[in-house]
């Protein structure tokens, strides 16, 4: 499938921001990618066009049904100059996991990477060289027929934007203040945890402001069904080390899974690091602090995981960092 592309003029270029102070998701990009879907059609019009405003009929069923998916990647830059992107297929394969679970359409995956490389490389420039920066690719699926009536659309919008972005959270790259949720959870069996949908991080919102209004800058969200096991924190998959063993929780439906989190296991088993995919109660959790033996590792396995974040991509990734402090009931715990 042929891309059009139609540049924007240099009278309408943006001007770059200052790479030092890029916040995340404060910038975009000079263009965008789209490409239409209808029933009995199939995916038609793939164009790269100057960044603009969507045009949706009120009636749009993402606006009423929640038919929206989203991917989320980074292009950076290495020590050359040369330009990478992070398992990019890893991702495409997830959205089409994404898009089948609401019953979306599907994007053949070559497409999909054809378009994904050209959007980068035009986009080139926008690509930051400051250390722990990156530009952030934000893959989208929405439902455009327009009609009423709880029922799949048969008309969807993919577009792909992009901005240069440095760590997601204000206070940078130090650890993260944690606030345990008994009250409120993420996602319950046989729901959509597992996939990127827009649903998933609305209904996150109300436990994040409540956890900010008390000082802290995430949520740590346990398991629907006993309300005791470790799922995910904020919008991430979380790792404890605890002794020499390096735990995550499993993956059963309700834990996005994380192309960073597949990468970490992968690297760190590989370089002898003991990892484990299993249930994680906070009541073992806090057993470790009162031990001193959470986060506390040998030297040997410490050198390992420093290995295994190196080879992640970045020194300093906003994808694996350091959580530190967590309100769980009544305690304030820290992990060293």
């Amino acid at each position: 499938m042929e891309i059009k592309i139609t540049k924007a003029l240099p009278k309408y270029l943006k001007p770059k921001p200052d790479q030092t102070k890029l916040g995340f998701g404060q910038h975009f990009t000079d263009h965008m990618f789209t490409m239409k879907y209808k029933e009995g059609d199939g995916w038609y019009s793939p164009v790269i066009e100057p960044y603009q405003l969507l045009q949706l009929d009120p009636t749009a069923m993402c606006l009423h049904y929640g038919q929206e998916i989203f991917e989320g990647l980074k292009a950076y830059r290495g020590k050359h100059d040369e330009i990478y992107l992070f398992r990019p297929m890893e991702n495409i394969r997830r959205m089409n996991v994404s898009a089948e679970r609401l019953c979306m359409a599907r994007i053949d995956e070559t497409v999909f990477f054809n378009a994904l490389k050209q959007f980068v490389l035009l986009e080139k420039d926008w690509i930051p060289r400051e250390p722990g920066s990156s530009l952030y690719i934000r893959p989208t699926m929405i439902a455009t027929e327009p009609a009423l009536g709880v029922h799949p659309s048969a008309e969807y919008l993919f577009f792909i934007i992009a901005g240069p972005v440095g760590a997601y959270y204000a206070h940078g790259f130090g650890p993260t203040k944690i606030y345990v949720s008994e009250e409120y959870v993420r996602a319950a069996p046989g729901g959509t945890g597992n996939i990127k949908s827009a649903g998933n991080y609305a209904m996150s919102l109300y436990a994040s402001r409540i956890a900010s209004d008390m000082g802290y800058t995430q949520v740590l969200w346990l398991d629907a069904r006993e309300n005791k096991y470790v799922e995910e924190v904020g919008t991430s998959n979380i790792f404890f080390v605890i002794g020499d063993e390096l735990i995550t929780p499993p993956l059963r439906g309700t834990i996005l899974p994380g192309v960073t989190r597949d990468s970490v296991i992968k690297l760190a088993t590989h370089l002898g690091v003991k990892v484990s995919e299993r249930p994680l109660a906070m009541t073992e959790v806090i057993d470790a602090i009162e031990k001193d033996i959470c986060w506390m590792l040998e030297k040997d396995i410490l050198a390992n995981l420093q290995k295994v974040l190196t080879l992640t991509g970045i020194e300093k990734p906003s994808a694996v960092k350091p959580a530190a402090f967590r309100k769980y009931r009544k305690l304030n715990l820290l992990l060293k």
